[in-house]
């Protein structure tokens, strides 16, 4: 086999094998400057406190970021239902996500303590003394330990639940008994509903509107900004029974691996940052819900509150099936110390 090279054959290889090593060094530089994709998947409205909450986080972040990691922000279950969300997160199929506590009970039972009996009817500084407290660092330490993914700090309110309808009025928490009513997931959601005489039924959220208009379902539980912002008013909604049965949690997350890439410093960007504006995202999200029962009472929904008295009353009859319900829901007894020893019960 002929070598030989002709003269202008041979200048464009040398000229070719000068230029490699100098083009070597941009070809890296630009593969380093490349951003880090951020997704975030959530499965409420555009206009949800949630939504709106995150649009300004991971704004800041990236922004903090200086180019180095990119954001977007996947709304009204684009890319996941929080249902299946926890289990994306952990395959690496997206990279951030706050899903309710009530969604990841398949994965961490413990996670759905704020719907347990004993803090039915509670203020909500009751329920931040636990997620805030050592029953919240119990539970992130166990989404750490079995799902390896990474909480971000503080958990996100979403507000209290209540009970709602389309045809039937609720006067009292009589009127639930024999109803079929949609419950967010979670055993102790379902648990209450039989409790008071209903029948439970689970419902993906994104699917709920829907469902409602076509009967699916007499009521559910969700909470006033919700129900609201997915204008289920135009679903059939006409009554709610307004008895702060549990708080709606949301837990901000990571998946590990990206958590990782971030690196030390943008890591304790993101931790700060969250840090920071948790307070005045939760404040906005109470000024949310009392917007939202406000609105959903132009839309012509009734509104009947469950007196402080009553709720005290219900509290005290759940109690001794607490340790039953809780066991049911495949809670350990060190959790639910745990949250009454927070809450000073």
């Amino acid at each position: 086999m002929s070598t030989n090279l002709t003269r202008r054959a041979f200048g464009a290889a040398a000229t070719a094998s000068l230029a490699a090593p100098l083009a070597a060094p941009f070809i890296g530089n630009a593969e380093a400057a490349a951003p880090l994709l951020l997704r975030c998947s959530l499965d409420t409205e555009p206009s949800h406190p949630r939504n709106v909450a995150f649009r300004d986080f991971l704004a800041k972040f990236e922004k903090a970021s200086d180019g180095k990691v990119q954001t977007k922000l996947f709304q009204s279950g684009a890319l996941f239902p929080d249902l299946h969300v926890v289990k994306a997160m952990v395959q690496g199929q997206v990279e951030m996500a706050c899903p309710g506590t009530w969604t990841i009970t398949g994965f961490i039972p413990d996670a759905d303590f704020s719907q347990l009996p004993g803090l039915y009817g509670r203020p909500i500084a009751d329920f931040h003394k636990a997620s805030d407290g050592s029953a919240g660092r119990f539970i992130n330490a166990e989404i750490t330990r079995k799902l390896h993914l990474k909480v971000l700090g503080g958990w996100f309110d979403l507000g209290f639940n209540n009970w709602y309808s389309t045809k039937k009025p609720l006067t009292s928490l009589a009127s639930l008994k024999g109803m079929k009513l949609r419950s967010p997931g979670g055993i102790l959601n379902s648990w209450r509903i039989r409790f008071f005489g209903g029948i439970p039924n689970v419902t993906p959220w994104p699917d709920v509107p829907l469902a409602m208009s076509q009967g699916t379902f007499d009521g559910l539980i969700t909470t006033n900004e919700s129900a609201n912002s997915s204008k289920l008013f135009d679903s059939g909604l006409r009554y709610s029974l307004q008895d702060h049965q549990g708080l709606g949690l949301y837990v901000p997350m990571m998946n590990h691996a990206f958590w990782n890439k971030l690196g030390p410093k943008l890591q304790e960007t993101l931790v700060k940052l969250w840090a920071e504006n948790l307070p005045a995202y939760r404040e906005n999200t109470a000024k949310a819900q009392a917007a939202g029962k406000a609105a959903l009472g132009t839309h012509g929904v009734k509104f009947v509150t469950v007196s402080q008295e009553e709720r005290d009353a219900v509290r005290k009859k759940m109690l001794p099936l607490q340790a039953k319900a809780a066991a049911g829901a495949h809670m350990s007894p060190k959790l639910v110390k745990l949250v009454m020893a927070d809450v000073g019960a």
